[in-house]
């Protein structure tokens, strides 16, 4: 069945690539995002009410996760999907899509590797609906691994 012209084939569709630093070992970083407990002390943006960040992790191929908070604002977030690559220590992929927009699912595969007592985090966020998208999510991940970065060193 053909696409309609106005929706942009998943090739075509914008990306986003991130390398970052952290300072710590892939085994601390690769915790920090698939441990519950750990995600929670350092995921969420900065207009995330303190408290109420939740995630329910089932970090396996098939397994899903859902990640909640509400904002300052009192507005209500969650973002889930389906894991789709897990190998621990060494890379994770996922879906990702906001509970108020199911439709605009995007796909996240984060690489983990050793490099000088630290980790190489490369990040690739791929298949946005559009240019807006991709630069709001470029933003909150640069955030994020701030908070990364700080939670595991």
């Amino acid at each position: 069945m053909a696409q309609p012209a106005t929706a942009p084939k998943l090739a075509e569709r914008p990306s986003l690539a991130l390398t970052r630093r952290i300072r710590a070992r892939p085994e601390k970083v690769y915790a920090a995002w698939t441990e519950p407990q750990n995600l929670v002390r350092w995921f969420g943006p900065a207009s995330a009410k303190p408290g109420t960040l939740h995630a329910d992790l089932d970090v396996r191929v098939g397994g899903r996760y859902r990640i909640q908070f509400e904002k300052n604002d009192g507005e209500y977030c969650e973002v889930g999907g389906l894991y789709r690559d897990v190998v621990p220590n060494e890379r994770l992929q996922f879906t990702w899509a906001w509970h108020s927009t199911p439709e605009r699912e995007s796909l996240v595969t984060i690489e983990f590797k050793l490099e000088a007592g630290g980790t190489l985090l490369v990040f690739n966020h791929a298949q946005f609906v559009d240019e807006t998208a991709r630069d709001n999510h470029a933003r909150g991940w640069n955030e994020l691994f701030a908070k990364l970065d700080e939670f595991v060193s």
